[in-house]
């Protein structure tokens, strides 16, 4: 009986942990704010990570110069946590609908933030946007070997399931 208990318990143990990456909108005035949060056991290593709002319901866009297709407010792209995880500095011109972030490693519990201005091109509070605007925005995550996706939710956030590890 004992040798069964031990072998379960080996069993248990040697299962492997689900790494996952959490994305979080955030609305702030006058930044906006993005998180990324490796929940996960494991590192990612290299790791593409690509926001694309063009499918949100509010129509979203980055809303980075004070000339362009934004409105009233702008802010540039600025890196709030995550520094040693970026390969780069994002590329982002005003008006566009993806950023991409390519990163070296996103080691297990760590996380990336940026700030940004984001405005609905839909009408209403151009300059204010809720998690129902940004739900259906695609967030995608390339790795080395693969590829995965998932969509923002109306409470702004998104979970990709990225691989298994053995914690």
């Amino acid at each position: 009986m004992r040798f069964i208990t031990l072998f379960c318990m080996a069993l248990l143990w040697s299962v492997p942990a689900a790494a996952d990456l959490d994305v979080r909108f955030v609305e702030g005035a006058p930044k906006d704010r993005f998180e990324l949060v490796n929940t996960s056991a494991c590192a990612t290593g290299p790791i593409s990570v690509r926001l694309d709002l063009s499918g949100s319901a509010g129509g979203l866009i980055f809303d980075v110069t004070e000339a362009g297709a934004g409105v009233e407010v702008f802010q540039p792209f600025e890196l709030a946590e995550g520094a040693d995880a970026l390969a780069a500095l994002p590329s982002v011109a005003d008006g566009d609908d993806v950023l991409t972030l390519d990163l070296i490693d996103l080691p297990a519990d760590t996380r990336v933030s940026f700030t940004i201005d984001v405005d609905d091109t839909l009408g209403g509070r151009e300059i204010t946007v809720s998690g129902a605007e940004i739900e259906g925005a695609l967030v995608t995550a390339r790795l080395q070997d693969r590829q995965v996706q998932s969509q923002f939710t109306a409470e702004a956030t998104a979970r990709l399931g990225l691989a298994s590890c053995i914690s």
